[in-house]
């Protein structure tokens, strides 16, 4: 059987529940000899907050700084499997970025942490990152809970 992912997308954001996506990921690369990009995104409150006064700008960059540190630990898991791997960091709006990034780089798959829907309130569940994805992004989405 030919592998069917080649190309494997996980949106971090640093959280405990993005183990349980990576360890899916990691699964999903080894069986189909995938790559797998690990993608946090830097949320920016504004257009062109990013070059704004010294000391907005030194937040964001602190900001990429750990951001880098945390993909690094996230991805030596992959690294010591011989599984070829690379971190990304972007600016922007969360959703809108993943889908940009998943398209950009033709993923097959995106892997991502998500959690249950509410019983008491199923349609509040609708409005998080990882469902915006999965309605907006062309290419399969595993939703690890």
């Amino acid at each position: 059987m030919l592998p069917r992912f080649k190309n494997v997308l996980v949106p971090v954001d640093f959280a405990e529940k993005n183990w349980s996506a990576l360890d899916v990921a990691f699964e999903v690369a080894v069986n189909n000899k995938a790559s797998v990009t690990l993608l946090h995104i830097i949320e920016t409150i504004d257009e062109g907050d990013l070059d704004a006064d010294p000391d907005v700008s030194d937040f964001y960059r602190r900001l990429k700084e750990r951001a880098e540190r945390e993909l690094e630990t996230m991805g030596q898991r992959f690294v010591e499997a011989g599984v070829d791997v690379h971190e990304r960091i972007r600016f922007g709006k969360r959703a809108a970025e993943i889908v940009g990034f998943a398209n950009e780089h033709s993923a097959d798959l995106i892997v991502m942490s998500s959690h249950p829907l509410a019983e008491s309130n199923p349609a509040a569940s609708l409005v998080t990152l990882s469902y915006q994805v999965s309605l907006l992004c062309s290419c399969p989405i595993l939703l690890v809970k």
